[in-house]
């Protein structure tokens, strides 16, 4: 007795020792659709071409000839009691009426017609309203508004304007460089002793001194020094004064930190050197 094309189907699969998930996986068909062809039942398929697809698919996985796979569906279809057609199952939706339904729907239909109405008439007041405003106000806020624009222009502009400063009651001075370190010295409070500091945009060199501060550094390093006098930005000279001069030398104390903080730079002419009897100790040579 010949083998039905569901039992042609599982033997090539048990003698490959393939499982029926490992097919679902390959295939992309539903475990339950291969047990149904297995059985040689389609009437939970989808029927027509989909159950084509599906033979067509499952036969090649296993190795069964795919044309013959198909003439074995299309004779089993012909001659299996129960499965009428090979096309496609379709349903045809019903629709079902109640002329109750009609008769309901009135009571909210009017009162619909009554929302819409009131809503209608609301909108033809509120038009009417606006159109007759006296347009006199508005001019008249307009006034103040720009009057109010004016104020705020010029309080800006105030604002804008720098207060000169006219007394100092404190110094603080910090110093630090925008690339690499700059090695430098300095005099506190007229000693006559340099004392050597290294400083970086990390690690600046922060005093308070109660009369002045000198400094000093080669001229090498001018434009990278970044010099701040009580919080304000600082313009520090770039080259010596006289030019001829290896070091950048400068002083700020009690008499000229007035000027500096209004000019933010410091004076050419307060530009100075060191003492003849100043000790300096550790001053690396020029580069």
């Amino acid at each position: 007795m010949s083998l039905t094309l569901g039992e042609k189907l599982r033997q090539a699969r048990e003698e490959r020792g393939i499982s029926i998930s490992e097919v679902a996986e390959q295939t992309r068909i539903s475990p339950h659709y291969i047990d149904s062809i297995e059985n040689d039942d389609y009437r939970t398929l989808p029927g027509g071409i989909f159950n084509k697809g599906f033979v067509k698919s499952y036969a090649k996985y296993v190795g069964i000839d795919e044309q013959e796979a198909l003439q074995d569906y299309s004779s089993l279809i012909a001659n299996q009691s129960g499965v009428s057609s090979d096309e496609p199952k379709t349903y045809k939706p019903e629709v079902l009426t109640d002329d109750r339904a009609t008769s309901s729907m009135i009571p909210t239909i009017i009162f619909a017609v009554i929302i819409l109405g009131l809503m209608s008439w609301g909108l033809l007041k509120l038009v009417d309203y606006i159109q007759n405003q006296p347009s006199q106000p508005a001019a008249n806020t307009n006034t103040a508004s720009n009057t109010n624009t004016v104020n705020t222009n010029t309080n800006t502009a105030n604002a804008n304007v720098p207060t000169a400063v006219t007394e100092v009651n404190e110094i603080k001075i910090e110093i630090k460089t925008s690339g690499e370190p700059v090695p430098l010295y300095y005099w506190l409070d007229g000693s006559g002793t340099s004392i050597n500091k290294t400083v970086t945009s990390g690690d600046p060199l922060v005093l308070n001194p109660k009369q002045g501060l000198r400094l000093s550094y080669y001229k090498s390093f001018g434009s990278l020094v970044q010099l701040t006098v009580n919080g304000k930005q600082i313009t520090a000279p770039s080259a010596p004064i006289p030019p001829k001069k290896n070091a950048i030398e400068y002083e700020i104390n009690k008499d000229n930190v007035v000027q500096i903080l209004n000019s933010g730079q410091i004076p050419t002419g307060e530009t100075v050197t060191s003492p003849a009897n100043a000790t300096t100790t550790n001053r690396p040579a020029p580069r």
